[in-house]
């Protein structure tokens, strides 16, 4: 009777866990998360080649890029492109910088291999920006294609931040 009376209450200390989640909040991510299916999740995804992004730059396409890293990574380098503006990862959601990244434009986040920049991508279309994308691999891809012949800027200046 004991192990029985034992096996019961770790069973339900056990079961808690399971009923502890907010059902709300994770009924809304089910919603969100049900346009991820087979071949239609890397659309979904709204990942950006570091190729089409640098074309974009270079034809002028306007859109809002955000560079999450933290202070040290961009003290060290960090983005200058016109409508570039960095805003570490712990401080995006914080009223005063959602309110700096505009809903009437491309945004592309960047971070350093882009896996943090998927994170802040999906919690920011979760939370109701809809033209949100993410440069695939990061600013460490982009350092990687640039060359003097395919990253000159022609068109659009670059601004000091």
């Amino acid at each position: 009777m004991k192990k029985f009376i034992t096996f019961m209450i770790m069973a339900l200390l056990m079961a808690g866990s399971a009923w502890s989640f907010d059902k709300g909040l994770a009924g809304s991510y089910e919603q969100y998360f049900a346009q991820f299916d087979g071949k239609a999740t890397p659309k979904a995804l709204h990942m950006i080649k570091t190729p089409d992004f640098v074309k974009a730059v270079l034809t002028g396409q306007k859109m809002f890029v955000l560079d999450i890293r933290t202070p040290a990574e961009t003290g060290m380098y960090g983005l200058t492109l016109a409508g570039s503006t960095a805003i570490p990862m712990n401080q995006v959601f914080k009223p005063e910088n959602l309110a700096r990244i505009p809903t009437d434009q491309k945004v592309v986040i960047v971070c350093k291999a882009g896996h943090r920049a998927m994170g802040i991508a999906t919690a920011l279309r979760h939370v109701g920006f809809k033209n949100v994308y993410v440069l695939k691999h990061g600013i460490s891809d982009l350092a990687k294609y640039l060359s003097p012949k395919n990253g000159y800027l022609q068109g659009p200046k670059t601004s000091a931040r």
